[in-house]
């Protein structure tokens, strides 16, 4: 099968690998859409250090094909969307309703749960990316790394609502609770950015500014719910004016850049909470002022698949969007076959798209 396949930083191409059947535990997808995110990125250029090679790709959607012993939540046939967090129901992060951060694929390092992999090119094993790697046609996957969805729900859509639209939605609703008739600040307009802007509009926000420095990121921000748009560093002056001095309720960083984490703090108001939500590299730091950390009175959130319980929100994510509450079909402004998942990561790099997705016949 065809996977795209990271061998260095920022050397990565399609290739033809394996796949061995699932085991106990396990599930085999054929995959029929996977979506190009940013975190992708961060793998194949190096901002997320990980064991290569990999096999990326963690937000998809496809249709079980097999199931290995044990499996009882799906059969084959049912449509998926895949979580990129695997939720075990055991952990003390799911007894503590967090089960975003259940630490059952966190010794995983790139292999299954059992810590053998099953994806080859020859002789050697490959890893793959939070135990999916399904930028591939094919992937096998824990059964507890997987929601069931209804079969009339497109592809293309499922598969951003595994990560991106999660992500988004779920910064907005689960981890800021945004509350109705309050000011909202979105820096970083990418597919996650878009995603937390029509959260705030689901949440009832009276105000909601997205800053970016690509105007075509602007504009698609106005599509999703936006209600003003300020460019670059004009942003945070535009945003205090807006606010007659006082700062936004709510600030949200969406790319992981700590020069952004600070405009988004300096645009925050007193008492009001700033949620870091991009994933920045592990070797930069963010400098906040030791004393205004207590005098302002701000919360401080870092935010983590939109704070998600993907059995439950994924089917209400779904089900706004059948309401015509949540806009998906238009995020997707590109698609792309697996023979084209170079040229999608490079749209990626280049910000063309609100959302990118591979397609799978």
């Amino acid at each position: 099968m065809k996977a795209l396949v990271s061998d260095a930083i920022n050397e990565y191409s399609v290739q033809e690998v394996s796949l061995d059947e699932p085991k106990a535990g396990e599930v085999l997808i054929n995959m029929k859409a996977t979506g190009v995110c940013h975190s992708d990125l961060s793998i194949l250029n190096g901002t997320l250090p990980v064991a290569l090679p990999m096999v990326v790709g963690h937000e998809g959607a496809g249709i079980v094909e097999a199931v290995g012993e044990g499996v009882s939540n799906v059969v084959p046939g049912d449509h998926v969307a895949l979580t990129f967090v695997a939720i075990c129901g055991e952990c003390y992060f799911c007894h503590h309703e967090q089960p975003f951060l259940c630490s059952s694929g966190s010794m995983a390092q790139g292999k299954q749960l059992d810590g053998t992999s099953r994806v080859h090119r020859g002789d050697d094993d490959l890893n793959v990316m939070t135990l999916l790697g399904c930028m591939a046609e094919k992937a096998v996957v824990p059964a507890i790394s997987l929601v069931k969805i209804d079969q009339d729900i497109p592809f293309t859509v499922a598969a951003m609502v595994g990560c991106g639209v999660m992500t988004g939605v779920g910064a907005a609703i689960n981890t800021a609770k945004v509350k109705p008739g309050s000011t909202v600040a979105v820096f970083g307009c990418g597919g996650v950015g878009l995603s937390i802007i029509q959260g705030a509009v689901i949440a009832g926000a009276k105000a909601i500014v997205a800053v970016d420095l690509a105007d075509n990121k602007l504009e698609m921000a106005k599509k999703f719910g936006a209600t003003h748009t300020f460019k670059g560093d004009s942003a945070l002056e535009e945003i205090q004016e807006l606010t007659r001095g006082i700062g936004v309720d709510y600030a949200f960083e969406a790319v992981g850049i700590p020069a952004l984490v600070l405009q988004a703090n300096a645009a925050t108001r007193r008492g009001g909470e700033l949620i870091v939500v991009g994933v920045g590299s592990p070797t930069k730091t963010i400098d906040l002022n030791a004393m205004l950390m207590s005098l302002s009175g701000k919360t401080y959130k870092g935010c983590f698949y939109g704070s998600a319980n993907p059995a439950k929100d994924f089917p209400d994510l779904l089900d706004l969007y059948r309401a015509g509450k949540l806009n998906l079909d238009e995020m997707v402004t590109q698609t792309y076959s697996i023979d084209e998942a170079v040229k999608a990561i490079k749209d990626l790099e280049a910000g063309v798209n609100a959302r990118g997705v591979i397609v799978f016949d």
